[in-house]
Formats: C-alpha cells, sequence, structure tokens
C-alpha cells in the first residue's frame, strides 16, 4: 500500500509517502517516486501564481527528497 501526506506550511510543504510492500526490493524507489509525483502536482498548481514577467519560477523549488527510514517487518 501506498500513503501520501501532505504539511502546508505558509513557506514550504512537506510531501510524505509510505510504501508497504511483500516485495523484497525497491520500496524506496516507489517512495521516492511517490513524493516526487507529490510535489511536482504541487508545482503544476502553484506555478501560475508564481510565474513572474520572464515566465520565471524564482521562489519555487524542489528540494531534499531524501529516504527518512526502511524497515524489514
Amino acid at each position: 500500500g501506498i500513503e501520501v501526506d501532505f504539511d502546508v506550511n505558509p513557506t514550504f510543504i512537506t510531501c510524505t509517502c509510505a510504501v508497504n510492500t511483500l516485495g523484497k526490493t525497491g520500496v524506496e524507489m516507489e517512495a521516492i517516486t511517490g513524493v516526487s509525483i507529490g510535489l511536482l502536482t504541487i508545482w503544476d498548481m502553484v506555478k501560475a501564481v508564481e510565474k513572474d514577467e520572464y515566465g520565471q519560477y524564482p521562489d519555487t523549488r524542489i528540494s531534499e527528497i531524501k529516504v527518512l527510514k526502511k524497515e524489514k517487518i
């Protein structure tokens, strides 16, 4: 199963993705993909608001995607 959660703050949004699987490898790739898609969706939603007169996005960024924890059950 996959669970995606967003923590919305005034200046940033944190996306967390938890993945459970019976498979033996690759589960962290599923979580990283889930976070990436979640953050890309947020980017797409805010780009129209932030786009400056030069067509750039001076403040929005996606950063610090990392695996927080991996455990075997």
